[in-house]
């Protein structure tokens, strides 16, 4: 199936199964870098754009466009950025249920080097400030998707969020962890793992996994290892060359799309999204499921084909071949 064939199955997609966003909405301010910086050194940057981000928001975006509801948890403040923020959310017709609360949002300065790879300096705000009054405004149904952020679990707000997921009733996590995977201890990471969630690394957050938890790096080993003693899904993101997936089902690697990077930054954002859309969603009766199996493969190719042209605004930017 080509391309122009999967972009006119997207106005078919519909929500099969509820579906929370809960993370960070942020400003990206994204620069030009020849080089980083040496410690005490002094580089000139190009400023590119400043942008609303953040992982949530990013996937919160992904699915908007891919047609698929979703209730958006994104604090929101009360400072200039946060309404910068509201001014985007409202642009894409979306939403948060956390709104209003005291202190502005946080930002984030990506510096982007000539191969597009990213390097990000964060300040804190309002995303990371979770606690028990506004998580029990979340509602989330039976049999929900709920998406976590490792920035958010590895934060100081990060036991209340655990608190809660350990509590909510018959839920599925899907947990990107990004680089603060490094920053979790073993006994959160434990607690976090126990609630089964489908988790998402790129390469390099899982050879951290894997040298944590005393496991071998290479992708296969590592992947067959972690379900056998987490009994939960993993996949693995390798970028130009594709990703792994885990399951007790079944495991394997879906090629990727030909693309020319422009930067790296939201490609993993990106695909969770993607991921998200096709496990929460239906097509003529057929999307959604468990992880493993050729009709996962099938769907992780044919939404992450669908989704590139309709999120190539902001959200992991690529020039499509």
């Amino acid at each position: 199936m080509n391309g122009a064939r999967l972009l006119t199955l997207l106005p078919t997609l519909h929500t099969r199964r509820p579906l929370t966003v809960i993370g960070a909405a942020v400003i990206d301010i994204i620069a030009d870098a020849w080089t980083l910086p040496r410690r005490g050194g002094d580089i000139e940057l190009q400023q590119q754009s400043v942008n609303v981000g953040g992982c949530a928001l990013n996937i919160a975006v992904a699915l908007k466009r891919l047609g698929i509801d979703a209730s958006n948890a994104l604090p929101l403040g009360q400072g200039v950025w946060a309404e910068k923020i509201r001014r985007r959310l409202a642009k894409e017709g979306l939403s948060s249920v956390i709104d209003a609360v005291e202190g502005d949002n946080g930002w984030c300065l990506a510096l982007v080097e000539p191969d597009g790879e990213r390097t990000f300096m964060s300040f804190s705000g309002v995303e990371n400030q979770w606690n028990a009054d506004w998580l029990s405004q979340l509602r989330t149904p039976r049999g929900s998707l709920v998406y976590l952020s490792g920035y958010q679990l590895a934060s100081s707000c990060g036991e209340p969020l655990i608190q809660w997921l350990e509590t909510v009733d018959d839920v599925t996590p899907f947990i990107d962890f990004g680089p603060r995977i490094g920053d979790i201890t073993d006994d959160v990471m434990a607690r976090i793992m126990a609630c089964r969630p489908i988790v998402s690394l790129n390469r390099q957050e899982a050879i951290i996994a894997a040298e944590r938890a005393g496991l071998a790096t290479d992708t296969r080993t590592f992947g067959e290892a972690w379900v056998n003693r987490f009994s939960a899904p993993l996949v693995v993101r390798h970028d130009k060359d594709g990703a792994w997936y885990f399951s007790a089902q079944s495991s394997g690697v879906v090629p990727a799309f030909p693309a020319t990077v422009v930067d790296t930054i939201g490609a993993g954002d990106s695909h969770a999204g993607v991921r998200l859309a096709a496990r929460g969603c239906r097509t003529a009766g057929k999307c959604g499921g468990k992880l493993g199996g050729r009709a996962s493969r099938r769907r992780l190719r044919a939404h992450a084909r669908g989704a590139t042209p309709r999120t190539q605004k902001r959200i992991g930017r690529y020039d499509n071949n």
